[in-house]
């Protein structure tokens, strides 16, 4: 069976480009959209082209009276073949509202035709409210009546053909948008997922743009995830491309997460846990925000201990063992370490910042791992509160993260590195 063409036009003070349009696409369903009578005047609308009787349209503006019939009329459409979708002149939402709904009744009544829409009549409001209902459905396809013109008012009447709209680039910019707003919020997965499910343009160059944002999206979600190797692998193939220096630090920092040297690799992955938290927060996830930055305390400490003193915290010699700290074998015989004892090793096996900090923010060490272990994520039952991650994060950002950028000096990194963009530019 022949696919059906139907057409959605917005009607207006003249007749013939809605003529002409119908003409030439003989279409087998139309949709008028037309003003009704004026709320103010009382004044007819131009539905009155679409439904009057007998001669009710002017061959010319400027004729004295009307002298042909309707459009239906002139164009040989049967009544079971339109529909007259009445909207008021300059209202866009309620323009925009009717269009939408004579699109998706369309597409409905009719789910494999060919839809045109025609935005060349009626007033500006109306061709608005139209273009914006068509550029929302990729089933729609855009078109006008347009010429040569002789002035600036309008195309004459004999001079008239049919244009499709260029609107692949309009139409592609509003679907990858929200999508590209997700990264805002650091919701890479959700942008890679979004823009997996837009078909590939036409336009090479839109294509190739579509590529770019799904793999960005995908290298950022994988390195939001710790998957540093497979991030590395997707955004060296940008590397060319990747050229503003935000782009440049990122790319620089990502290597040092992947490098050969696991004291330098490390240490550049202490700060990266501390980002991860920081974008935990910033989606209200506060509960998993503090969950990062005690794993990231701990991992310090054991870094700490590793690279200075030789002590792994998961088995530790018992001749490592201070008397003024107090570890206790478990049940295979084996001393370890977990976070407050790390730390207790750190104050009297070591003498650098690192033993400093703790020195003086025993206390406020204590504090904050309370706050943590009443987590639900941890031991308690309580969420934690936007109040108690900032303060946290406040004492983290004055005592702890400056402490641990004076120990890594010594690895290259002496400021907290970039966070993750937030937009693609």
């Amino acid at each position: 069976m022949p696919t059906k063409t139907l057409l959605i036009c917005t009607v207006g003070g003249s007749h013939q480009p809605i003529v002409t349009a119908i003409n030439n696409i003989q279409p087998d369903y139309v949709y008028f959209i037309c003003t009704g009578n004026d709320p103010g005047t009382g004044r007819p609308g131009s539905a009155v082209q679409i439904t009057g009787k007998g001669s009710c349209i002017k061959a010319d503006f400027t004729d004295e009276k009307p002298s042909l019939p309707n459009i239906p009329a002139q164009t040989s459409l049967a009544e079971h073949q339109f529909r007259v979708c009445e909207v008021l002149a300059d209202d866009l939402d309620n323009i925009y509202s009717v269009c939408q709904q004579a699109i998706s009744q369309a597409l409905s009544n009719f789910p494999d035709c060919r839809l045109l829409a025609d935005y060349t009549g009626g007033t500006k409001s109306m061709s608005a409210g139209l273009v914006v209902a068509a550029l929302d459905n990729k089933a729609v396809q855009l078109q006008l009546i347009t010429g040569n013109r002789s002035d600036l008012i309008k195309v004459r009447d004999g001079f008239e053909n049919t244009q499709f709209a260029n609107i692949e680039n309009v139409r592609f910019e509003r679907m990858i948008e929200p999508y590209l707003r997700s990264w805002e919020r650091y919701a890479y997965s959700e942008a890679e997922a979004g823009l997996k499910k837009i078909d590939s343009p036409r336009s090479p160059e839109l294509k190739n743009r579509l590529s770019l944002l799904r793999d960005l999206s995908r290298a950022y979600a994988q390195w939001d995830n710790f998957n540093h190797d497979n991030a590395w692998a997707i955004l060296q193939t940008y590397a060319s491309r990747l050229v503003t220096e935000p782009q440049q630090k990122l790319l620089a920092n990502l290597r040092r997460l992947n490098d050969k040297n696991p004291e330098k690799r490390d240490a550049a992955r202490l700060f990266d846990l501390y980002l991860n938290a920081l974008r935990r927060a910033e989606q209200g996830r506060y509960d998993d925000a503090i969950a990062r930055c005690y794993r990231l305390m701990e991992w310090s400490a054991q870094w700490l201990l590793e690279t200075q003193c030789g002590i792994k915290t998961a088995n530790i010699r018992a001749e490592d063992i201070p008397d003024k700290v107090d570890l206790s074998p478990n049940r295979d015989g084996i001393y370890q370490a977990g976070l407050f004892a790390a730390w207790q090793l750190i104050k009297h096996k070591t003498t650098g910042p690192a033993a400093q900090f703790i020195n003086q923010q025993e206390k406020h060490l204590l504090h904050h791992l309370q706050c943590r272990n009443l987590s639900i994520l941890a031991h308690g039952f309580e969420p934690i509160k936007q109040v108690d991650w900032q303060l946290f994060q406040h004492w983290l950002d004055q005592e702890f993260i400056p402490m641990l950028l004076s120990e890594t000096k010594k690895c290259g990194i002496n400021g907290l590195p970039l966070q993750l963009p937030q937009s693609y530019q």
